[in-house]
């Protein structure tokens, strides 16, 4: 399965763009892409294990968050993730 991995999270991906790793579920997919790339977790995942709040993983478009299954989703080879890390900043204040 590809993997695309956001700008600012491919600094732990060796500059890949997109990455391919197995896996039956979501779930597997992530250990083995965190299992391949060990810096990653941490950026992805909080100390209880789960996806932090600002991370958003898409399948094919669908946001893991609103699928039923969520991480135990069944994937196949040809399906793909996208990795969106939610951005924040600016005051809300317009410079004149």
């Amino acid at each position: 399965m590809n993997i695309h991995i956001p700008t600012p999270l491919r600094a732990y991906t060796g500059g890949a763009e997109t990455v391919t790793v197995p896996g039956a579920t979501v779930a597997e997919v992530f250990d083995q892409l965190t299992s391949q790339y060990p810096e990653l977790k941490q950026q992805l995942f909080n100390n209880e294990g789960k996806l932090r709040s600002f991370v958003n993983v898409y399948l094919n478009d669908e946001d893991l968050r609103y699928l039923p299954a969520k991480e135990s989703t069944t994937v196949a080879s040809t399906d793909e993730l996208t990795i969106i890390p939610s951005i924040a900043g600016g005051t809300g204040r317009c410079k004149s």
